[in-house]
This record gives C-alpha cells, sequence and structure tokens, in this order.
C-alpha cells in the first residue's frame, strides 16, 4: 500500500474512534442514569462489547457502504479523504452541542458529498441511498413501538409483584444483559462503515478486487478504533441521552436497551446502514410514554430530531467544500 493509502486509512480508523466517541452514550447513557454501572465501569462494558461484535456479525453494512451508495468508480483517494473529513467535523460539532446525531448518517452524507463535487449528482446510488433514507424514518420509530410493547408487557407481567425493591435489583441485572446486546448491535452496524470505507479505498486504488469481502485486519482495525473510542465516551451526550428525554429506572432502561438491540441485530443481517442513535432514541421515547406523554420533554427530542434531518445534507456540504480544492490540483 501507498503511504497515501494508510494515511487514508488511519483517517478512516480516526472517524471510527470518534464514532465511538461520540456514540458512547449510545451504549451506556441508560445503564448510567440508572446507576446500574459507574461511569467508567459502564463505558469498560459497552466498549468490550462493541469490539466482541465482530465474533458474531457478518459484513453486510460494510459492503452496502462500500459498493450501495456512491458508485464504484468514482471512489478515489480524495473523495474518500473529503468524506471522512466531513464526517469528522459534523461529529465533532455536534459532540460540542451535545446533541446525539448519527454518525453513520454523516459518514454517508461526507461520501456523498465528496462524490458529488468530483462527479456531480449522477455519481450516487439511488437504491442504497433510499434503503439508508427509508431507515432514518423507520429506525427510531421501529425502536419506539418495540420500546413501548416491551415496557407494557413488563408491567403486565409484574403488576401484582409486592416486592419493587427486589424487582428492580433483578432488572438492575438485566440491564447489564440489555446494554450488553445493544453495545453487539452498535458494533455490528457503526464499525461496519468505517470497514466499508477502507474496503472503497483498497478497491479504488487496485489493492483488492471490486468482489471482495472485508479484509480481516480491516475488521479488527475498525472494532478496536470503535472499542477505544467507546471507551472515551462523550459524556455530554450521555447527559441529554440518559436524563434529558425521559427519567429512566432499571426497568424502563433495559426495555429501552432490548429493544433498541432487537432493532439493531435485524438491521445487521439485513445489512441496512442505520442508526444506532435514532434507535435508542426511539426505544427511550417509547418507554416514556407508557408513563404519560408528559413523561417525556418533547423540546429537547425536538431539538434531537432536528439534529438528525440537517446531519445528512450538513456533512454533505462540509464534505463538498473540503474536495474543492483537492479537485483543483487533481
Amino acid at each position: 500500500m501507498s503511504l497515501a493509502v494508510v494515511a487514508i486509512v488511519a483517517v478512516a480508523l480516526a472517524f471510527d474512534f470518534f464514532n465511538g466517541f461520540h456514540d458512547a452514550a449510545n451504549s451506556i447513557a441508560t445503564v448510567v442514569s440508572t446507576r446500574v454501572l459507574t461511569p467508567r465501569l459502564a463505558v469498560a462494558w459497552a466498549a468490550f462489547f462493541n469490539f466482541a461484535a465482530f465474533l458474531i456479525f457478518g459484513t453486510n453494512v460494510a459492503s452496502t457502504i462500500a459498493k450501495d451508495v456512491v458508485q464504484p468508480a468514482v471512489f478515489t483517494n480524495g473523495v474518500i479523504f473529503a468524506g471522512l473529513l466531513g464526517a469528522i467535523a459534523w461529529d465533532l460539532l455536534t459532540w460540542y452541542l451535545g446533541l446525539p446525531t448519527s454518525s453513520s448518517h454523516a459518514l454517508v452524507g461526507g461520501m456523498a458529498g465528496a462524490a458529488v463535487a468530483r462527479a456531480g449528482w449522477a455519481s450516487l446510488l439511488a437504491p442504497g441511498l433510499q434503503k439508508i433514507a427509508v431507515f432514518i424514518v423507520l429506525s427510531p420509530i421501529i425502536g419506539l413501538l418495540l420500546g413501548f410493547t416491551i415496557m407494557v408487557i413488563v408491567f403486565w407481567a409484574f403488576h401484582r409483584y409486592q416486592k419493587v425493591d427486589k424487582l428492580n435489583h433483578g432488572f438492575r441485572r438485566m440491564q447489564l444483559v440489555s446494554a450488553a446486546a445493544f453495545s453487539l448491535g452498535h458494533g455490528a452496524n457503526d464499525a461496519q462503515k468505517t470497514m466499508g470505507v477502507i474496503l472503497a479505498l483498497l478497491i479504488a486504488n487496485k489493492i483488492v478486487p471490486v468482489s471482495a469481502s472485508v479484509p480481516l485486519w480491516v475488521v479488527l482495525s475498525a472494532h478496536t478504533a470503535i472499542g477505544l473510542g467507546t471507551l472515551f465516551g462523550g459524556w455530554r451526550i450521555v447527559h441529554t441521552m440518559g436524563s434529558k428525554i425521559t427519567k429512566l429506572n432499571p426497568v424502563s432502561g433495559m426495555s429501552a436497551e432490548l429493544a433498541a438491540a432487537s432493532t439493531l441485530f435485524f438491521t445487521a443481517h439485513a445489512g441496512i446502514p442505520v442508526s444506532t442513535t435514532h434507535t435508542i432514541t426511539g426505544a427511550i421515547v417509547g418507554v416514556g410514554t407508557t408513563q404519560r406523554l408528559a413523561a417525556v420533554r418533547w423540546g429537547v427530542a425536538g431539538r434531537v430530531v432536528w439534529a438528525w434531518v440537517l446531519t445528512i445534507p450538513g456533512a454533505f456540504v462540509v464534505a463538498w467544500l473540503a474536495y474543492l480544492p483537492v479537485k483543483a490540483f487533481a
């Protein structure tokens, strides 16, 4: 591999690190806010299962990112580099503002923006983008409905149980399992997006053929980077996710994580690059609405939704601008 390829791989892994850092809140906000784990233990728990995801899930999501969003022939070192810059810049901005936006959609917007700057709108592949667009809407809705349903089932099953303290103790233990499951889903989805970018880079430089699957060293590197990022954590977003949207307890925290994990397992298997942020936020809102609609702070939820809406176009514009100097010297 040339020095340029090695440098862009390093930038891609840096994005993966920021992804884990930015999205740490997704994995740990519920267990921290319910005091099942301390913040330090929670990030270590999440980081381990983010890394372990490669042992369970395939690389279908990575193939979608590498081959179904942008025409593979349009990918060059400059396009991929500018796309990554757009995604990283958007992640840093929204982390600073404490907004739980989607690193996945920032990456899609960044790659699309750089590709359009190089080759125009025809460089984009409609089927892959349509699949992502549909699940921008569906993933939080599925998370919300599953979170609401699981919470109702739990209420129905235990509404006559008198020993509330003992019940909460049992659900605190269950939340360790649900948090681990969600972290597995996070690793299976978000680490694979970086794998897809690196695979596109290797194909563009003719290091591997177009039909190649993701090399093992790419899989291990991506999971290591996202695990390390999660280990450092993003505390601003933890506060938004864990306490500002609705108040959580061990029962509702477990229900939200289980709902989000179920959604992520399905989409990882289907190769659909969804937002873990959208999914867990929808699930948190779903469990909150089982108490009463007023239990959800809709103003905060609305601010989060606006950040979602702006993520793809925001990263698109940043990446498009980042590619212009590259295009001038190409």
